[in-house]
């Protein structure tokens, strides 16, 4: 019984805490729009994967309209400054045993109608791999999960591009809430 009683809850707790959350941008903001991003990096198509992860957690989170620049009551503009990418630890032979790819990116939420910026931050994420070529068996948590390799179902494909996607994926999650609770 008290198993069904949290089930019954459960979406309850998960319901209030959204519309509250959402409660919290200026209420005149009904939409945004999610331009292309500035790439500073020789990073090639960054700008767009980053660009499609944040328009896809907007469209999941559906708590703003995304739309075209001219009719939007928000812009959400960025710049991807850096790419860090190098080894992180060290195996006791002294070779690397793990690299990591972080991205920085510079974000503005302009607010159209008060003519000002509501967020002016910059965030970095990052994602982990080795150079075994099989992240399902390198003993990683690549995707900074807390789980690794057989334990993680969704620890497979291309080192390097698991680990840009990760970085992608953990940025557009803190931008999205970041402006879910603005005020």
């Amino acid at each position: 019984k008290m198993y069904h009683l949290i089930l019954v809850f459960f979406p309850l707790l998960i319901s209030c805490g959204f519309y509250s959350m959402a409660g919290s941008i200026p209420p005149h903001i009904k939409s945004i729009a999610i331009p292309l991003m500035d790439n500073q990096t020789a990073e090639f198509g960054l700008a767009e994967n980053i660009t499609d992860g944040i328009l896809e957690q907007f469209n999941e989170a559906g708590i703003l309209y995304v739309t075209n620049a001219d009719i939007a009551n928000s812009i959400l503009n960025g710049t991807i400054n850096k790419v860090t990418e190098g080894p992180y630890t060290y195996s006791k032979q002294e070779s690397v045993s793990e690299y990591r790819y972080k991205i920085d990116v510079k974000i503005e939420w302009f607010d159209v109608q008060d003519d000002k910026n509501l967020i002016e931050k910059t965030y970095s994420a990052f994602g982990a791999y080795g150079l075994s070529g099989d992240i399902a068996s390198d003993g990683i948590d690549n995707d900074n999960d807390g789980k690794i390799d057989d334990e993680d179902d969704d620890e497979f494909g291309e080192p390097r591009s698991f680990a840009t996607k990760v970085a992608v994926r953990k940025i557009a999650e803190d931008i999205l809430n970041d402006i879910m609770t603005t005020w």
